[in-house]
């Protein structure tokens, strides 16, 4: 739901005004960027009164802080959903992940810059630390599933090797996937991903030097 700035105190039932709000600030994270909006406009965008979002958030970091907290439940379900469909094979359901990455920041935008560029904390509040905590966990899942047959001695560990590729995939993000640097990318952000990751599995013996994967 895209909010609009004429909507009136009816554009929203009784009772759900926190999440009005909300779907105001994912709005203008999206076109402002975190620190670029006030609540009284996020109030104005959800046509409510200046006081009104006081009743629900403390203050706009508050405000931010749901925000990403819903955005990372929305990223676990969309990770889980890719590495569950692809488990048999525990390198495709690792090149899933990363590509669900991707395709969640391209389509959730407000939701992606409140989870990782507004300079909040996940411990903020406990249920945002364990959403954030909850997404990490699917990635570590993925990269001790793919590198379970290695020697203990050559084997990272798994929670290293994730926070590795989840570092990549933010690069090619912010570097390739979104916005203007994106119109200028050499290649498809997904190709990037992709060979990238190759190339570090590939480094720890994880995929054969012929592999296209």
């Amino acid at each position: 739901m895209v909010l609009k700035s004429g909507m009136g105190k009816q554009g929203y039932h009784h009772g759900n005004l926190r999440q009005a709000l909300v779907e105001a600030t994912l709005t203008l994270i999206a076109e402002k960027g975190p620190q670029g909006f006030t609540m009284a406009e996020a109030a104005k965008l959800a046509g409510v009164s200046t006081a009104a979002p006081y009743r629900h958030f403390s203050g706009r970091e508050a405000l931010i802080a749901e925000a990403a907290r819903q955005g990372f439940e929305i990223f676990v379900t969309r990770m889980e959903a890719a590495f569950n469909d692809a488990r048999p094979n525990p390198l495709t359901a690792f090149m899933a992940t990363g590509r669900a990455y991707l395709a969640f920041a391209r389509s959730n935008a407000g939701h992606y810059v409140a989870m990782f560029e507004s300079g909040l904390s996940v411990n903020t509040n406990p249920e945002l630390a364990d959403a954030a905590g909850r997404a990490q966990a699917i990635l570590t899942r993925a990269a001790a599933a793919l590198s379970a047959h290695l020697p203990p001695d050559r084997r990272p560990p798994a929670a290293m090797f994730a926070a590795h590729v989840w570092a990549m995939s933010h690069g090619v993000v912010e570097l390739y996937a979104r916005g203007a640097p994106g119109a200028r990318a050499p290649f498809p952000p997904e190709d990037l991903l992709e060979s990238g990751i190759s190339v570090y599995l590939r480094g720890l013996g994880l995929i054969p030097p012929d592999s296209n994967a």
